[in-house]
């Protein structure tokens, strides 16, 4: 298909030729392009070529008008976005997670098949929860293909049922609605799978992005390592799935605390699924933060894995600050000698922030932090070498030394 055609600037075609999917608006020469090529006529939401500066197409992806980002690689050259194409990349990208070991008859029935510019589809995430599948679309080419990309979730994966979660308040940055919906089958209540051996539900038609965080599952595995006949803390439970994990593992209790009522309730169905008693897996709803501001007691084992608190580069000096006093509190809740996990999932704030913070906040508790591990974000999510800015979760386990 012809799409219009974009001409860079000289010497701005190194970064699209060594494969990173996105084009920065001032790498556009605006005064070139043909037909409707034009920079400054080119349709938000278009798909378009990217021709170096002799005018040779070098890259096929999408355009927006909103933001920095002008144009997301699909393709190298010239090529076709359609449903044949995202069938293609989508059974491609299953197959490498059943590669990975997850899928149908596995013990992980429950991953993201689709992490967007990790596996060529920039804008589109696919989580698959056993038979049904949910989506999310970020940008607006994509969502002109709406109708494809269901059929092509179906045919590529061979589920049964598929949940639209395009909601996330993104989607305003390209000026698009927001779109949630059972698109294929029924899906009526939370949706159960397996997880390391594990069951759990996704609240797929309510729950936060598209109803369970797939990308956690390793660090749920150092926890399961770590928690034998440990009390534990699980602080920002969501439902409460590395709290599952703890027990496991052996813990002895674990306290769930978030404030989700809808997810307190999902994190008790967690427990039952998995056999837990439910006076050794409590829950509490409240604010975080002034539970925290007053707390009191120890525990074998804390667990701080709160939301992306730094959404944007301007949230980052709150946002800094905000993880600082989380991380400082929950440490002096850990017994000596004890276990102390943190997550961070804000994309702005690199993992050496992240350790600055850690480091600052442990002087200021009177602790010491000995890493026994560091893990970053599960292999469905995978961390594309062509692009940096895949790796955003970050985490740690430390053992905790009273000074």
């Amino acid at each position: 298909m012809s799409y219009p055609t974009l001409k860079l600037k000289a010497g701005k075609e190194a970064s699209v030729a060594y494969g990173h999917p996105w084009v920065f608006s001032g790498a556009f020469d605006p005064s070139t392009g043909s037909g409707q090529g034009a920079f400054e006529s080119v349709p938000h939401g278009a798909f378009v070529h990217v021709a170096d500066r002799k005018g040779e197409v070098i890259a096929t992806g999408s355009f927006s008008r909103q933001g920095s980002i002008a144009v997301r690689v699909f393709a190298p050259g010239e090529a076709t976005i359609d449903r044949a194409f995202i069938e293609t990349r989508l059974r491609k990208a299953h197959e490498r997670r059943v590669r990975m070991g997850y899928g149908p008859g596995t013990a992980t029935t429950g991953f993201r098949v689709c992490f967007g510019e990790s596996d060529g589809l920039p804008g589109l995430v696919v989580d698959r929860y056993g038979d049904t599948a949910v989506f999310q679309i970020a940008t607006a080419a994509l969502d002109g293909l709406r109708e494809d990309i269901v059929a092509a979730i179906v045919s590529a994966l061979g589920v049964e049922n598929v949940v639209e979660r395009s909601d996330m308040s993104g989607r305003k940055d390209e000026m698009l609605a927001l779109s949630a919906g059972v698109r294929v089958g029924k899906v009526a209540a939370p949706v159960p799978f397996t997880e390391n051996g594990l069951t759990f539900v996704a609240d797929a038609i309510d729950g936060q992005k598209t109803g369970f965080f797939c990308d956690q599952k390793d660090l749920r595995e150092r926890v399961r390592h770590f928690a034998k006949g440990a009390s534990v803390l699980n602080l920002f439970s969501y439902t409460g799935a590395t709290g599952v994990y703890a027990m496991a593992g052996g813990a002895a209790r674990v306290h769930n605390v978030d404030e989700s009522p809808r997810a307190l309730e999902l994190c008790a169905q967690n427990a039952k699924l998995n056999g837990i008693r439910p006076e050794t897996f409590t829950t509490e709803q409240t604010d975080i933060f002034q539970w925290l501001a007053g707390a009191q007691g120890e525990y074998d084992m804390v667990i701080v894995d709160p939301p992306a608190i730094i959404k944007g580069q301007k949230d980052v000096e709150a946002g800094a600050k905000a993880y600082h006093f989380i991380n400082r509190a929950a440490m002096k809740l850990v017994k000596d000698g004890g276990t102390f996990v943190t997550s961070s999932c804000s994309h702005f704030f690199p993992e050496a922030d992240l350790a600055f913070t850690l480091r600052r906040a442990s002087v200021q508790a009177g602790v010491h932090l000995h890493t026994l591990a560091s893990v970053r974000q599960s292999a469905d999510h995978p961390m594309s070498v062509y692009f940096p800015e895949s790796a955003y979760l970050k985490s740690f386990v430390f053992e905790v030394k009273r000074a």
